[in-house]
């Protein structure tokens, strides 16, 4: 199977596109490869279905934070057409008011091109997206977690299964005679086209509940708690969002649930501060420990270690711990490797001493090796400010 192009590669803009360049873009290449405009032409329609895919993505703000996040394997289905298995019926359905917009017609460009109708065929509703915040921990960032959360969501009535109808009975629409889509004559950029819409009468279900269910008010879908499992890969950070497919809100009357965006929340640490990966940790020693050197015990997300320091350890030093970090994760989500834990070292100078503390510095301040030359003061001040 051929590699997916990049969206804003099919699209011809950057990344940093506006909504309305995006869109732009779009009716630029969907005028131009237009299957109706191009008969027989399988290439350009596959182009059209490629620019569909990634509009459809691309202007949604939220898929688009994904996409720019995870990539192609970062959607999870989020695309309306799941990624694959798009036809041009799932196109017109879903943007068939956008090509009205643009005078191309719902149906596209059959009347005007000779070619025959397309049908519209009963749309299928989904469920809205839900938005949950979950707040994770350095250690479970560290291995990744399982959490249990409880929602409230839209789920199907269990007293009509879904349906709508208090006694499963539903009726053929009258308007659209249960197609879902109406048809009108309009003028657009080609002249004079029939334009195939959403039938406004069933709202393109094609049908039409009598007896509507008293529980959910003939909507097929009620509110109420449900408990969901999540999984939190290990490396996530702060401001990412994880889609959990099929988890959103209920549709009406038996359609395609919505997806659950989960947005990470990071805790603050008491001992660490994160840097990407890399996790950053500030050691204070005394005096003795920092000129004669020895070993100090500092935390780790796996437990405490130790660590030696050199004799002479200047203030500002940092020391690396490798593989003591975070997973390193690529835009899809894969592990590829382990930060480090970066130590500052910093020296303790007490503010107050004893009479007896006093007199141990003044004896050592009138030692040679403890004052500091012309070549001390600029590598420390170097390697204190790089």
């Amino acid at each position: 199977m051929a590699e997916k192009r990049d969206y804003y590669e099919v699209l011809g803009v950057g990344k940093t596109a506006t909504a309305d360049e995006i869109k732009k873009a779009y009716r630029k290449m969907a005028v131009k490869y237009h299957p109706d405009k191009n008969p027989g032409d399988k290439a350009a329609e596959e182009k059209f279905k490629e620019a569909a895919e990634a509009y459809e993505v691309l202007s949604d703000p939220q898929k688009r934070q994904r996409y720019d996040q995870f990539g192609h394997a970062g959607m999870g289905g989020a695309s309306g057409f799941g990624g694959g298995g798009m036809n041009m019926e799932d196109i017109f359905s879903q943007f068939g008011d956008l090509f009205s917009e643009w005078g191309m017609g719902g149906g596209g460009f059959s009347s005007f091109f000779g070619g025959g109708s397309r049908g519209g065929g009963q749309r299928v509703r989904r469920g809205s997206d839900l938005r949950v915040r979950v707040r994770v921990t350095l250690e479970e960032i560290a291995t990744g977690v399982d959490k249990k959360i409880k929602v409230k969501k839209l789920v199907n009535c269990s007293h009509c299964n879904g349906s709508g109808s208090a006694d499963g009975n539903v009726e053929t629409c009258p308007k659209c005679h249960g197609t879902g889509r109406v048809v009108s004559a309009q003028r657009g950029i080609f002249g004079m086209m029939q334009v195939q819409s959403e039938c406004p009468n069933c709202h393109g279900e094609g049908k039409i509940i009598k007896n509507k269910c008293t529980h959910c008010h003939g909507e097929g879908v009620v509110r109420e708690e449900e408990i969901i499992e999540i999984h939190i890969p290990a490396g996530v950070a702060g401001g990412m969002q994880i889609p959990v497919q099929g988890k959103g809100n209920a549709a009406p009357h038996g359609g395609v649930n919505g997806d659950l965006l989960v947005l990470i929340e990071e805790e603050e640490h008491k001992d660490f501060l994160r840097d990407g990966s890399d996790l950053v940790y500030n050691l204070l020693l005394d005096m003795p420990t920092a000129i004669l050197g020895g070993q100090v015990q500092i935390p780790t997300l796996q437990g405490e270690a130790k660590i030696t320091i050199a004799p002479g350890t200047q203030p500002g030093k940092v020391l690396r711990m490798r593989g003591k970090g975070l997973p390193m994760i690529d835009q899809y989500a894969r592990q590829y490797g382990t930060g480090d834990m970066l130590i500052n070292v910093g020296v303790y100078i007490p503010e107050a001493l004893n009479k007896e503390e006093k007199k141990m510095i003044e004896k050592l301040k009138e030692s040679e090796n403890v004052r500091p030359g012309a070549s001390d003061k600029k590598n420390f001040f170097k390697n204190l400010f790089g």
